[in-house]
């Protein structure tokens, strides 16, 4: 926990000492490790065959899932060159260190986590949200990019709530996001999520006057389309009091 390499290794140098046994919270000396950034430590334990690196602690998260939320790209390469290591393995929470490492807007971490074949860029966690969902949530554009980028991952693949990775792009503003999203054409710009709102609906309710100009831009785009409630995006753009948005939409 202290990156004393000089004390580990004597330690580990004895035969009665086992290097895998874990604290009250589940937390063993590779994790103690891992979570205060100590990669020579890391290293050290890790050359041995009799620990297992994917022991979770309490809350069943994996040295490699703390070592890529706080992207420590020297212990991620570690866990990743032993065999043994399950680079996909989700917290209680459903969250994998692939989530974690959009999720904290960590590139080169996601860009080393899909290097692997063993790696799932579609895995949900609890509330169905994907590693894309993620990265359009915070309109992070270079990740969006590098998800997009394979065959494997769906665009419009939407969370537990129907909330598609352009719904939630749009419902947050984030213009550049929307535009990479709208390219493809296997993204449907009129698909319904919560509460049956439209993308539209989210811009408008939530003044995004930018975002709402690139959907009105598209000849697929219906700007008239009730949601669950009968509420138009032109409703919830009065009802907010965004009347830029209104103008647009009027016009």
């Amino acid at each position: 926990m202290n990156g004393h390499e000089g004390v580990v290794k004597i330690l580990l140098g004895w035969d009665d000492i086992s290097p895998d046994t874990p604290d009250m919270y589940g937390q063993t000396p590779v994790w103690c490790a891992t979570k205060n950034g100590h990669d020579g430590v890391a290293k050290i334990v890790l050359r041995r065959d009799d620990i297992n690196p994917n022991k979770p602690n309490s809350l069943g998260q994996t040295p490699l899932w703390w070592a890529a939320k706080k992207e420590y790209e020297g212990i991620v390469k570690v866990l990743l060159g032993r065999d043994d290591t399950n680079p996909d393995k989700p917290d209680k929470d459903g969250q994998t260190p692939l989530c974690l490492a959009t999720s904290n807007r960590h590139e080169e971490m996601v860009k080393i986590l899909l290097g692997r074949s063993d790696v799932n860029p579609e895995k949900i966690n609890e509330e169905g949200q994907t590693p894309l969902c993620w990265a359009a949530e915070n309109g992070d554009e270079e990740i969006v990019k590098i998800l997009l980028g394979r065959d494997d991952v769906h665009p419009s693949k939407p969370d537990e709530y129907g909330q598609t990775p352009l719904c939630l792009a749009t419902s947050n503003g984030h213009e550049e996001v929307v535009k990479i999203l709208l390219r493809r054409s296997d993204v449907v710009p009129n698909k319904q999520g919560a509460d049956g709102q439209t993308p539209l609906c989210w811009a408008s309710k939530n003044g995004h006057g930018g975002v709402v100009k690139i959907l009105l831009g598209r000849d697929d785009v219906r700007p008239d389309k009730l949601d669950e409630y009968g509420q138009t995006p032109l409703y919830l753009a009065k009802s907010n009091g965004h009347e830029g948005v209104m103008k647009m939409l009027l016009g």
